[in-house]
């Protein structure tokens, strides 16, 4: 990944609406949503919703696929999982091993 791509993507990130957008889309998993879902699950009118998911995929962030008259968007797991390969590649120098992540149990506080 080069730096301007780990720049926009985190850009994108960068705002609370797209973060939970993503976070949404993280939890559906491989099957992702279609737009009217997100819409309703994080109460954003579908304009706005439109705007906020236009800044996640040229990201690399999310992917959407027509499916008929609608649009399915999953997460793009890959480019997330390069996103955090670049930002933590040289993390603990030459010593990686050192570098495994304290990953605490989600509560309910943190997953939205």
């Amino acid at each position: 990944m080069e730096s301007t791509q780990a720049v926009t993507a985190l850009a994108a990130l960068a705002q609370e609406s797209r973060l939970s957008i993503y976070r949404l889309l993280v939890r559906a998993g491989p099957e992702g949503m279609v737009v009217g879902q997100i819409s309703e699950a994080i109460d954003i009118p579908p304009a706005t919703l439109s705007f906020h998911l236009k800044t996640l995929t040229p990201g690399g962030l999310i992917k959407g696929r027509q499916e008929g008259r609608y649009v399915r968007y999953v997460a793009d797991f890959a480019a997330m999982h390069c996103l955090i390969d670049y930002l933590s590649e040289n993390c603990c120098g030459t010593n990686r091993a050192a570098c495994v992540p304290q990953i605490s149990p989600l509560t309910e506080e943190n997953t939205e």
